[in-house]
């Protein structure tokens, strides 16, 4: 049986998306089935796989739409054990918000997840910021859940109320896990991101902080401009080796 592992975070620019693609990616290399799914409207998950050219490919919002077929937007890529369901057509503001009405009203992710798991893969999904009726329909069919959290001083502020969503999803949903937050975009030599890395540390219990930090580096930025996960474009570089370790940590726990 596979897993639905979230990942969810309060506030947009904090590496959600990098982080959703960066694991997918270490993972199925690893050997595991995996799919990636894109719930944010936004779509920005098929600019970091390489799928962002001419014209948007077709995803979940299509399949709300009754135009397409969910195993015809189902997208191989080049991992032979990654797949990736992008987000569709979705393209302005009013799309916006019928397609999250859609994705929230809809039984269809939760059926997604449920037949995604009987066949042993591991989703991975990565939802909108905030705590939307999207991303609370996600962690009530989830049974994973990660927390990006940039290095900035407003970090612990948004952290408390993304730990209470996850607490009140888990109510509803008591296979729901919480396996940690994630620092992001840690810069060495910055006084303000290590004081507030340091900060995070103090306040959180060790027991809902990833030992493991993602560094903000150039190399990370270059990779997803170039649509690829920087675990594949720069695999010796510090923010890929962070993932990877993350990643090798995730196989065993999720095993």
């Amino acid at each position: 049986m596979g897993t639905v592992l979230a990942v969810v975070s309060q506030k947009g620019g904090v590496g959600k998306t990098t982080t959703a693609i960066n694991l997918a990616c270490a993972l199925a290399r690893r050997g595991r089935k995996t799919l990636l799914v894109d719930v944010d409207p936004q779509g920005a998950v098929r600019h970091g796989v390489g799928l962002a050219g001419a014209g948007q490919p077709p995803g979940l919002a299509d399949v709300l739409a009754g135009t397409h077929e969910l195993q015809d937007v189902v997208l191989a890529t080049p991992l032979p054990w990654l797949r990736v369901l992008l987000a569709g057509s979705v393209s302005d503001a009013a799309e916006h918000e019928t397609y999250q009405a859609q994705v929230a009203g809809s039984p269809m992710l939760g059926e997604l997840f449920s037949r995604a798991r009987g066949r042993g893969y591991l989703v991975i999904v990565d939802t909108p910021p905030g705590l939307g009726a999207v991303t609370r329909q996600v962690l009530a069919h989830s049974q994973h859940v990660i927390v990006p959290l940039q290095s900035e001083p407003l970090a612990l502020q948004t952290t408390t109320q993304i730990l209470r969503a996850i607490r009140d999803a888990a109510v509803g949903n008591p296979a729901l896990v919480l396996d940690g937050v994630l620092l992001t975009m840690v810069e060495e030599g910055n006084a303000v991101s290590q004081r507030v890395a340091g900060y995070v540390r103090d306040q959180l219990p060790p027991e809902l902080l990833f030992e493991t930090v993602i560094p903000r580096t150039m190399a990370s930025i270059e990779a997803f401009a170039a649509g690829q996960p920087v675990v594949l474009h720069s695999p010796d570089d510090p923010a890929a080796l962070a993932y990877t370790r993350l990643a090798d940590l995730l196989d065993a726990r999720l095993s």
